[in-house]
């Protein structure tokens, strides 16, 4: 569970007991780590090709994906 449950929720979750909503737990490291893979994510989605899979062979396309992050690491 990373994602934080807002407080009318908790109380709800409570008040059902074993039946209601999310872990209380709260991973905020993991948090962290996933807003940074959505992130980059998202920034693979600007590369064409490997979003509509125009490269369909198996050995382009991992190509395509690898030269993206490449691109985009190194305008970091």
């Amino acid at each position: 569970m990373v994602i934080p449950q807002p407080d009318d929720q908790a109380a709800n979750g409570r008040r059902l007991g074993r039946l209601g909503g999310r872990p209380p737990a709260f991973d905020r490291e993991a948090y962290k780590q996933r807003n940074t893979v959505e992130r980059c994510i998202n920034n693979l989605k600007q590369w064409r090709g490997p979003v509509t899979r125009y490269d369909k062979t198996a050995t382009i396309y991992p190509a395509g994906l690898h030269l993206a992050a490449t691109f985009i690491w190194s305008a970091r």
